[in-house]
Order: C-alpha cells, then sequence, then structure tokens
C-alpha cells in the first residue's frame, strides 16, 4: 500500500492566489495592455544593461593625476613661449612697417593750409633800441676781428644752409655719366618753405621745368629724394616742388629747416647778405657781400617785384638765395633778372613782393592771370598828360585773358573787380585775389577823339 506522504504547505504560499487575483483585478487595465508590458520588459533590460554597462567600464571613474611639472619640463615650457612672442614680434614689426606707406597714404587726410605771415613795421622804439645797441658795440677792429666776423657768418651761413635745397632734372644714365665726371648738373636752388603735414615744399625758378617730368631734390646732408611738381606761374618763372613726408628718413629731417622769410622791405642799401646755393653755377655756393641798390624793380605781366641787387659776383644763370645777418630769407637770386643786361652780379626778388605767390603755390591753387604789361600812372605824366589816375597798359600778352576782353595798348586800368587802381601794386593786389576761372568786371579809360572815355570789360581770370 503506497504511502502517502503529507506536503507541508506554506500559508503564504497558499494565499498567493488570492493576491494575485486582487491585483488584477484592482488593475485591470495594466493586465489586459500588451504594450505597456513591454515597454516594463524594454525598461528592466535597459536598467540590467546599464547596470553591467557601469560594472565592466568602473574603472574609468577613477581619477588620472597629472605628471608633476619638474623646473626642467616648467623652464622648457618658458622658452618655448617666450621664442613664439619673439617671432610673432617679429613679423607683427615687419607687417606694420611694410603696411606703413600703404597706411599713411590712404588715411592721410586733407594738408594743412599754408599760411605765409604778413610783413610787420618795426615800431619807433625797436628801431632807437636797435640804434642805440649798434653804436654800443662800436669798437676798433683789427685782421684778428675780420677774421672772427667772417667765421662767424660762415657760421651763420652753415645754419641758413638747413633751409636751401638744390633741384635738378631727374637725368638718364648718360648724362648722369657727365655729371658724376665733372660734379656740376643743371640744377637750381630752392627754399625749403613749407611743411603741409603730407608734403615738405620747395619753392625755386622754374627753368628745370621744361623738358621732364621727374625732379631730384638734394638736401644740406647732401640726400636726394625724388619730387613732384606741385604748381607752376610761367608768368614769374616760379614753381613749387613736393616730396611726401613719409619718404624723408629721420636723418633727413635733423639736417633740414623751413625757411623764416624775412621782410625785404627792410633791407636797406649797404645791408651785408649771404648767397647759398647755385650762384657760380654749381650747387652749394656760398658768398658774401652787401646790398648795393633797392630802387629797380622787375615788371611782368600783372605785376612787378622790387630788385635786391648785391656786390655778390654771380653767374648770368646763377640762381640761389639771400639771405640777413638773422638767417631770414631776404630774396630769391633768378637767372631771368636782367638777363639782356648780362649782369655778373647775383640780383634776387624781394621775397616780401612774392610771399601772396607763394602762399597760392603752397596751398596747390593756380595763380591768377589776366596778360596786362603795365606801369603806374605817375602823377607827372597826370599834370602834363592828362592821364586819369590807375596804371598805363603798354603791352597785352597774347592769347591772355585781357586780349579776350579787349584789352588794348594804351587803356588806362582805373578799377579791378570794384577795387579802384592807383598803382601797379594795388593792382597786383586785387588781381591776386581773384581766383582762376573767375569773371571780374574791369573798369578803364580809352583816349578818343574828345579825350578819355570810359570802357568795361569783362575778364575770365585764367593761369600761365
Amino acid at each position: 500500500m503506497p504511502m502517502l506522504h503529507r506536503r507541508n504547505r506554506n500559508p503564504e504560499q497558499e494565499k498567493a492566489p488570492e493576491n494575485t487575483v486582487d491585483k488584477h483585478e484592482e488593475n485591470p487595465q495594466k493586465e489586459n495592455n500588451p504594450e505597456t508590458s513591454q515597454t516594463e520588459s524594454a525598461s528592466a533590460g535597459d536598467r540590467a544593461g546599464e547596470d553591467q554597462k557601469s560594472e565592466k567600464y568602473s574603472f574609468l571613474q577613477e581619477t588620472i593625476k597629472p605628471e608633476p611639472l619638474s623646473r626642467e619640463r616648467l623652464f622648457r615650457q618658458s622658452a618655448r613661449l617666450a621664442l613664439y612672442g619673439v617671432i610673432l614680434g617679429i613679423f607683427a614689426c615687419l607687417g606694420f612697417f611694410a603696411l606703413k606707406p600703404w597706411a599713411e597714404q590712404v588715411f592721410q587726410g586733407n594738408p594743412e593750409t599754408v599760411t605765409i605771415p604778413e610783413d610787420e613795421e618795426p615800431s619807433e622804439e625797436e628801431q632807437e633800441a636797435e640804434e642805440e645797441k649798434t653804436q654800443e658795440t662800436e669798437q676798433k677792429l683789427d685782421a684778428l676781428s675780420y677774421e672772427e666776423m667772417l667765421q662767424s657768418i660762415y657760421t651763420l651761413a652753415g645754419e641758413a644752409k638747413k633751409s636751401v635745397a638744390t633741384v635738378s632734372r631727374t637725368s638718364s644714365e648718360e648724362e648722369d655719366w657727365a655729371d658724376e665726371t665733372t660734379g656740376i648738373e643743371d640744377s637750381v636752388t630752392g627754399i625749403i618753405t613749407a611743411d603741409n603735414g603730407q608734403e615738405l615744399l620747395i619753392f625755386a625758378a622754374d627753368s628745370v621745368c621744361s623738358g621732364t617730368k621727374s625732379w631730384t631734390v638734394t638736401f644740406a646732408d647732401s640726400s636726394r629724394y625724388a619730387a613732384t611738381l606741385k604748381m607752376r606761374d610761367r608768368n614769374r618763372s616760379l614753381a613749387v616742388f613736393s616730396i611726401p613726408r613719409a619718404d624723408i628718413s629721420s636723418a633727413t629731417w635733423s639736417s633740414v629747416e623751413v625757411a623764416v622769410l624775412g621782410n625785404s622791405n627792410l633791407v636797406q642799401q649797404g645791408d651785408p647778405v649771404i648767397a647759398l646755393g647755385n650762384t657760380f653755377s654749381y650747387a652749394d655756393g656760398i658768398g658774401y657781400g652787401i646790398i648795393s641798390s633797392t630802387d629797380y624793380k622787375e615788371t611782368f605781366y600783372d605785376g612787378e617785384c622790387d630788385i635786391l641787387a648785391t656786390d655778390i659776383s654771380a653767374a648770368t644763370d646763377g640762381s640761389g638765395v639771400l639771405f640777413n645777418m638773422q638767417g631770414e630769407v631776404v630774396g630769391l637770386v633768378m637767372p631771368s633778372i636782367w638777363e639782356d643786361k648780362e649782369s655778373n652780379t647775383a640780383n634776387a626778388y624781394s621775397i616780401s613782393d612774392l610771399k601772396s605767390v607763394i602762399e597760392l603755390m603752397a596751398n596747390g591753387e593756380k595763380v591768377p592771370y589776366i596778360g596786362v604789361y603795365a606801369t603806374t600812372v605817375t602823377s607827372r605824366l597826370k599834370e602834363e598828360q592828362g592821364m586819369p589816375e590807375g596804371i598805363y597798359v603798354i603791352d597785352v600778352d597774347p592769347d591772355s585773358p585781357a586780349m579776350a576782353a579787349g584789352i588794348q595798348s594804351g587803356d588806362i586800368i582805373c578799377e579791378i573787380n570794384g577795387e579802384e587802381v592807383s598803382s601797379l601794386v594795388t593792382y597786383q593786389r586785387a588781381a591776386l585775389e581773384t581766383r582762376t576761372d573767375q569773371e571780374i568786371e574791369i573798369r578803364g579809360m580809352r583816349l578818343g577823339a574828345d579825350g578819355y572815355v570810359d570802357v568795361n570789360y569783362t575778364v575770365t581770370v585764367g593761369q600761365k
């Protein structure tokens, strides 16, 4: 008879079905939704996978300490950084110097306006003080005093030389060899007139302008620079040349100065002067002498200029600059002055009579030109011939604005653009206040059968 074994029952296991039934009853939707079951199964699987992965790469969570930085390694790193800094600095400097000319040209802005100060007449007190000073310094002179005086003048000439430059044509290779052999080149002496912030301007005769389009300027330190023609006045045979400031080295800047234009109206006969430049047909010459006369003038179309005649020897084609004993420019030696007389002494345009023209040309403005060659009607002519006050027209330049307007030789100009004309000086001043291409009214008088009658002209100002 088989033995029946009695199996002990676990009360909790026996209750399990009830609990299961109860849970099913409590959440029937969950039991009946297969998608929810699959989602829970997948989530459980993902958690299990993450746990396994975390256990597999648990060694990566350890902190890796950097290798201790030794003194030798620190030194190598510092040296490497310093080397990189030096290389970067070198490239930055090279880039700066390479781009500097371009940047200065692009961002240079407008040039400063050049202003030539007007002459001031000395007061009576200053004249008396100068006379007293001269009387106090009078003393007995001997040969040693003369030598000391010459040395003092030479020192003054050395300082004045800083404001003088030589302008020459840029010659061909064949001409360069000839100049190199003789040491003499075709050149004129110029005055360093102004620095407008962009250019250094040199004022000189225009005799080197024909036949070329490029020029070379040589300064007191023998440095040479290419120059361009900024403005030219063929009527007075004058020109202004320019050199970009960026092209001039610092060494040259230390050896040049802008000239001080003195008051040549105060120059008197017998005053000592220094002539610098090309007065002897070669550059860099020096001559000493005195003013021999101030009584003469040079007349050109639309004006005139006082002449400072000296006893300093000069070539017929010589040019230069006259300085007084204060180192101020008082005259510009020109080869065209009295050229028909073949004078062998240095004669100069009075610098005070050129200041208005210099200012116009230095600012790049054209010098007004009408084309009248005239002279002042003197009081004697007014009394003897009954001429009206004004300027007597001697000649009219062909193809000039004056010729186009109908002005003739023998006319007397009495008024220009509303300003009365009493002399050639007042006419010149009024003409220089006009501008090229401007229409102006000129009132004159012409001799007819019954005497002088009024004539009016409309003139379009030009340039020569």
